[in-house]
């Protein structure tokens, strides 16, 4: 890693994306303080508005005037949980960065477990459920996301994969360089280490609103997951590829054999149609995958950035080493 990395004051961020959250963001804040405050490090809170169409943003601002340790994001429009995920923690001053989600189902109590699990030699701890709160669809989209981080990471942990967790803040400089509109967290912490650890927590039912993950969105989701950072895809229609040859050369074969020695012939219409609708849609189904690759070949190709920012209220953060919160004691092992 980078020596501005490892030169990163010792403490913790806690990068929080915001969307749609004014009915919970006060309780969060009045949670996470005396869950910090114990540490005896210094501490931060980063809000990252994320488009909200309700009043997030006032109730961020209020809270940054009253919390000198609190640091707001207004991002320009709704880019996504994980782009708002990637400018929050490109933001974090400390060399522990927590992620949670603003819904209060996952508990800000657990962070210092999260914590003390990490300085036993891992670099990204998750806090994984004992029971998950969510919906089918949130659930199924879970699954995917799980079976592609755990390609990505080469290890049946990946399954333990939640949006609650803590690592290394010098991890990001393993993708600072990352431009995708397409983004993915997990996979992109993958991209610097393979030491994940994981731990069992308490997970709450949402207390307000509901989960802005529709349908749609959720499919979106899976697709980026499976064509933005993983090659399955690709694989499956290589392997479509060739059952479907085999198949035609199978069919060749039944075809000649059954001139040759019964003299028959197969009827010419139906089953020359069929052969081709089946050659054919496999052909289309490889050269959609195809085209989803290249689609975002041509977004990285734009240049076009994963979110922007409008206004940024709280400490200055470059090459600011100021204490929010406590003294800390010491380096993460």
């Amino acid at each position: 890693m980078s020596d501005a990395a490892e030169s990163l004051p010792h403490g913790i961020s806690v990068v929080v994306p915001v969307y749609n959250s004014e009915s919970t963001l006060n309780d969060l804040i009045a949670r996470l303080k005396p869950a910090l405050e114990p540490l005896g490090r210094p501490y931060e809170v980063v809000l990252v508005n994320d488009g909200s169409r309700d009043n997030s943003w006032r109730v961020i601002e209020r809270l940054c005037e009253q919390n000198p340790w609190i640091h707001g994001i207004d991002l320009m429009r709704n880019q996504g949980q994980e782009n708002a995920l990637l400018c929050g923690i490109r933001a974090a001053m400390y060399d522990a960065t927590a992620t949670i989600d603003d819904d209060l189902q996952n508990p800000p109590e657990e962070i210092p477990r999260l914590l003390a699990k990490l300085e036993e030699g891992f670099d990204v701890v998750y806090g994984t459920p004992e029971k998950e709160q969510h919906g089918l669809f949130r659930d199924a989209a879970s699954i995917i996301t799980k079976l592609v981080m755990q390609e990505a990471m080469g290890a049946t942990n990946a399954r333990q994969v939640t949006a609650f967790k803590v690592f290394r803040t010098q991890l990001r400089d393993a993708f600072s360089q990352y431009r995708s509109p397409h983004v993915s967290i997990d996979v992109l912490l993958t991209w610097g280490t393979q030491r994940f650890g994981a731990l069992t927590v308490r997970h709450d039912p949402r207390q307000a609103g509901r989960s802005n993950f529709t349908f749609r969105k959720l499919v979106n989701h899976a697709i980026n997951m499976l064509t933005g950072f993983s090659v399955v895809p690709l694989q499956l229609a290589s392997l479509l590829g060739l059952v479907f040859a085999l198949f035609g050369f199978a069919a060749l074969a039944y075809v000649l054999i059954d001139f040759f020695l019964r003299g028959d012939k197969v009827p010419g219409f139906p089953f020359l149609a069929s052969l081709v609708a089946m050659f054919s849609g496999a052909q289309m189904f490889a050269l959609g995958i195809i085209g989803e690759y290249l689609a975002r070949v041509h977004l990285r190709s734009m240049e076009r950035q994963p979110y922007t920012i409008r206004k940024s209220l709280g400490p200055q953060r470059l090459g600011n080493q100021q204490n929010a919160g406590t003294e800390g004691k010491g380096k993460l092992s």
